[in-house]
């Protein structure tokens, strides 16, 4: 039985001008469609284990959340005194959108997660809010935890001003971030905005995958996802951490970095609230129970692209098992 630990944030949403309706909808969402769709991927004996702060307003609503998601276990759940992260949506396109952030639970620290971290096997990490982490505490992580790390950076290129309005900022330390994952999971804006400085953000792709950050994986809205993985890349992610960052300087794997993309099967028109999210939690599950990279990319593509037909993430795991309809 393996044991997946995912840090990230429960947020409540309120979604104006989705698929053109006039009224605002309000529903979980944030790590709540990780969770699910890492619900609906899971082997039947593995465990997935929220290392999540939950705000005091919220947390009865949030437990009964965690509590309908078959496998999770709630004992890294922790209830905290400041309200709970809110977000309000507002689309102007079918993939665009703005976004303002209420209310906020505070980092984690590595006094806190240390005695988490060793209760699970593998760590998936999605940057919800921004600000699940402080990088020092994630340069601590990979240092003190043995297991292969997955992470999907989002919301580390989000600024915040006053009135909570989100928008783009260049990641401060942005190669100091890259090294303490050996999964890097950006879209293709994130992409260009890692490599502002490059003429070919493919190029750039190439040259910080290595002995540490071993894969990079960039979606591409409805068309799909690539790939750049270095040489130190193995099928099997619990072999992946020979080394940390801790460890003597990197003497270079030999091989070549390869590069591929693996497209969508289907496009479909609907919600794409959660996407990414979905995208990376089904990925990395399976990678974890063994597929191939290209296989799990797959996988990836079809659970967003039916993701794109729900609206919220309750319900949402048997909707991508088949055993619900819209």
């Amino acid at each position: 039985m393996l044991r997946l630990g995912v840090i990230g944030t429960l947020v409540w949403d309120r979604i104006h001008a989705r698929d053109g309706r006039v009224e605002p909808v309000e529903e979980w969402g944030g790590i709540g469609y990780a969770l699910a769709a890492l619900a609906a991927a899971r082997p039947a004996d593995w465990k997935i284990v929220p290392i999540i702060k939950l705000g005091h307003d919220l947390e009865d609503r949030g437990r009964d959340f965690l509590r309908a998601l078959p496998g999770v276990d709630q004992g890294s759940v922790r209830v905290v005194p400041e309200p709970n992260n809110r977000v309000e949506l507002r689309y102007y396109e079918n993939d665009r959108r703005t976004e303002r952030l209420r209310g906020g639970v505070p980092p984690w620290t590595w006094a806190e997660l240390e005695p988490l971290l060793a209760e699970v096997d593998a760590l998936y990490i999605n940057f919800i809010s921004g600000f699940e982490l402080e990088l020092e505490t994630a340069v601590r992580i990979r240092r003190g935890f043995p297991g292969p790390i997955y992470a999907d950076l989002h919301s580390l290129f989000l600024g915040i001003d006053p009135g909570g309005l989100r928008s783009f900022q260049v990641l401060a330390g942005w190669r100091d971030w890259l090294r303490c994952f050996d999964v890097v999971q950006i879209n293709e804006d994130e992409l260009h905005w890692l490599a502002y400085q490059w003429q070919d953000p493919w190029r750039f792709a190439a040259e910080v995958v290595g002995d540490e950050l071993r894969l990079l994986l960039v979606t591409l809205g409805a068309r799909g996802a690539a790939y750049v993985a270095s040489p130190a890349f193995r099928p099997d992610p619990l072999s992946w951490r020979e080394r940390g960052i801790a460890g003597p300087p990197p003497l270079g794997t030999p091989g070549t970095t390869l590069s591929g993309f693996v497209a969508t099967e289907e496009v479909v028109a609907g919600d794409p609230t959660g996407c990414g999210d979905v995208w990376g939690a089904t990925c990395v599950m399976n990678l974890l129970a063994g597929a191939g990279l290209e296989d799990a990319m797959r996988a990836a593509n079809r659970a967003a692209t039916r993701n794109v037909r729900y609206r919220g993430a309750t319900g949402l795991h048997e909707f991508l098992q088949g055993r619900i309809a819209r």
